[in-house]
Order: C-alpha cells, then structure tokens, then sequence
C-alpha cells in the first residue's frame, strides 16, 4: 500500500496517522491479501486518488462513498466513479439522472468524475479497498479510521466546505460535522433499492453551488467532459 500523499498539504496532515499501529495493522492486512493472490481494487497507485487528485487547499465540496466498486476495471479511487470505458454503475446513473432535473445538465455517456475531483470534489470512500467481487470485504480493517481522520481534518481547518451524504451509512459517518460552518446535505442513497423513496428532486447540486457562491467561492461546474461516442446507457 503507497503512503506517498501528494500534493504535500495531505501528506503533513496525515502523516501520524500514515504512522499509526492501526494503519500497520492495515497494511499488514494488504500485503497478506496480495501474497495470497487476491484480485484488490483500485490498484495500488489509486487507492488514495481521491486525495491526489482534490488537494487539501482546493477542497470545497466533499461527497461521501462507502466501498470501492468490486468489478472488474470499475474502481479508480473516486466514489461514485468509473473510468471512461466502463459501463456507468446504477447508483451513478441516478446521481445523472438528479443532475437533469436539477440543473438541465446532459447525462453523459461515461462514468468518470474526474472533472469533478479536480475543480476541488473531494469524492472520498469510507473504505478505499475492496476484494474482486466481495462488496464491504475490507470494512473495519481500519480504512474508517482513516478516513475518519480526513473528514475531521477538513471539518476542522476548513470552512464554508459542502459534504454530500447519500445514505444512512454516509449520515453516520459524517455526524461529527459542524453544520453552523459547513453545509451539510442529507438524502437517501442513490442506489435503485432507495433511490425512488426520496433521492431524486432534492437540488443537491444547485445547493451547493449557490452556498459557494454565498461564500465567495467559485461554483463546481457538474457538466462532463465528452469522451469519444460510446453509448454505455
């Protein structure tokens, strides 16, 4: 497992934690796992894109994830997404289909996000590894810990940051969060077992940009980039 955080902002945030018995406990886990021949996703150098991609400085909105996608050639380090070329996942065509009705947006023909990330999306899993194929098989082996420890450092040192929090499991996870400085927007799953119980129709994206902009940051623009003609719907 790389400790390697970069940009360096990350890195001296987290570096006692990077160091701490439960995080060599992780990682002893991780090596054994690989030794085995296990199928781990994302791959080793993805597995903290989520905080390579969105620097601790440019952060201003973060949504909540819980696992990595188990399939094959799905996960890359960003909640909710896939890379360009892999069919878009049920639970990401919902949030799509919540960005039509919210802001007109065209659904797009891909699932990477990574456009997101990089305008200051934190898009950050509770758990950022999985087995091939075993939803939730690296829960409590301490990535929640760690992850624990991201989401405080931003609620802490930051203000007027936007968390996302689809889901009872992400509501959980981020009830330490200071709502008097932060926003903080609750909503079912965007998975199709919860999503027609109240998920669609609740302006998460016209929210956060028009609290932004309250604050004097700039809006995320959610519209993606076109990659090439392939229909993946």
């Amino acid at each position: 497992m790389k400790h390697s955080l970069q940009p360096p902002a990350w890195h001296i945030r987290l570096q006692k934690t990077l160091g701490a018995p439960y995080m060599q406990k992780l990682n002893a886990f991780l090596q054994h796992e690989y030794a085995a021949g296990k199928v781990i996703y994302p791959k080793p150098e993805h597995i903290f894109q989520a905080l390579h991609t969105t620097p601790f400085a440019q952060v201003k909105v973060v949504i909540l994830g819980q696992d990595p996608y188990h399939g094959e050639g799905q996960a890359h380090g960003l909640s909710f997404s896939v890379p360009v070329g892999v069919a878009v996942p049920p639970s990401l065509k919902n949030i799509y289909k919540e960005l039509q009705y919210d802001l007109g947006i065209n659904i797009p023909h891909h699932g990477c996000l990574e456009s997101w990330a990089k305008q200051g999306v934190l898009l950050l899993n509770s758990v950022l590894t999985v087995e091939q194929g075993k939803a939730g098989s690296h829960q409590n082996k301490g990535w929640e810990l760690f992850t624990d420890e991201v989401i405080a450092l931003l609620n802490d040192e930051k203000e007027h940051v936007v968390f996302i929090l689809w889901g009872a499991y992400a509501q959980k996870k981020g009830a330490c969060i200071d709502a008097s400085k932060h926003l903080v927007l609750r909503g079912l799953h965007p998975s199709p077992l919860s999503a027609h119980r109240g998920f669609f129709k609740q302006h998460y994206f016209s929210q956060t940009n028009a609290y932004l902009e309250k604050y004097g940051q700039s809006a995320i623009d959610w519209s993606l980039p076109v990659y090439g003609q392939t229909t993946l719907f």
